[in-house]
């Protein structure tokens, strides 16, 4: 298998598709590379080169039981495109995937990147406050973990409802898609889970966006169960200087996977990529 081992011995398997300028895809929680294989092919189509890795104690990669926060996450990126002496990247991050961007920004620049697209992200922080009225409640966190530590099998098949927005009429989710996401999740460590929510629901990545000086796409949908629009994506294209803010009406957080919105991502994804 193709993998890249990072500089504390973790082995992160990815796969590279095509040729031609890079595409490099950051899968969310708790997916992995899979998740991007319609984008895969339809950027290698196109006569890019299109990347994807699964994140360190996700799918292929090491099941390390540390190591599960958005510093190390940023450097295993760092290390792959170093790895692999990328250039000229185009970055495409969903969900939790969009810290793993920002931080790498944040604490690499864009020395390697040519623009970024930010899909249903976190950005620029997802827990409720003060400051952030419109974020999810701390409570909300520790049901996930608890739901996690209860039974994950059961919670993963359950979480999959809010993930694609599935009970909402005429949508083009599938029994399938449910099945792709347990898949996936049901191969993430039970740690790596757990303190992925930590992570991703309480940093914050303000600092981070004010550093980005490369062309940037937001897409998100209004029907964004798992993470609000109004939290994330407004706020986001408002931080990052001359972003560009697509909202998909009816879009689900599961925007790249389900029939209809995966392929008009693809096109505005292909859009960007040619501009």
């Amino acid at each position: 298998m193709p993998v890249c081992t990072t500089r504390d011995g973790v082995e992160i398997f990815y796969k590279d598709w095509g040729r031609g300028r890079p595409v490099v895809f950051i899968h969310g929680w708790p997916l992995n590379g899979d998740a991007w294989y319609d984008q895969l092919k339809a950027v290698a189509d196109a006569g890019y080169r299109g990347i994807a890795h699964d994140r360190r104690g996700h799918g292929r990669s090491t099941p390390v039981y540390d190591g599960y926060d958005f510093d190390t996450f940023a450097d295993d990126l760092d290390d792959l495109l170093t790895h692999l002496d990328l250039r000229d990247v185009t970055l495409v991050a969903h969900s939790m995937g969009g810290g793993e961007l920002a931080r790498y920004i944040g604490r690499h620049g864009t020395g390697r990147v040519r623009s970024a697209v930010l899909l249903s992200a976190i950005t620029p922080l997802m827990l409720q406050g003060p400051d952030n009225p419109e974020g999810v409640p701390q409570s909300v966190f520790d049901d996930i973990k608890a739901g996690i530590l209860k039974e994950r099998s059961q919670f993963w098949k359950d979480t999959s409802e809010g993930f694609f927005s599935a009970d909402r009429e005429g949508g083009g989710v599938t029994q399938g898609n449910r099945d792709a996401f347990w898949y996936m999740a049901m191969a993430q460590t039970i740690e790596g889970a757990v303190a992925c929510v930590d992570a991703f629901g309480t940093t914050p990545f303000h600092g981070d966006l004010a550093k980005f000086d490369v062309p940037t796409l937001v897409v998100h949908g209004d029907d964004d169960r798992i993470v609000p629009v109004d939290a994330t994506a407004r706020k986001t294209a408002q931080l990052v200087h001359g972003a560009e803010l697509k909202v998909y009406e009816s879009g689900s957080h599961g925007i790249a996977m389900v029939d209809g919105d995966k392929q008009r991502f693809n096109r505005d994804l292909l859009d960007f990529l040619g501009r």
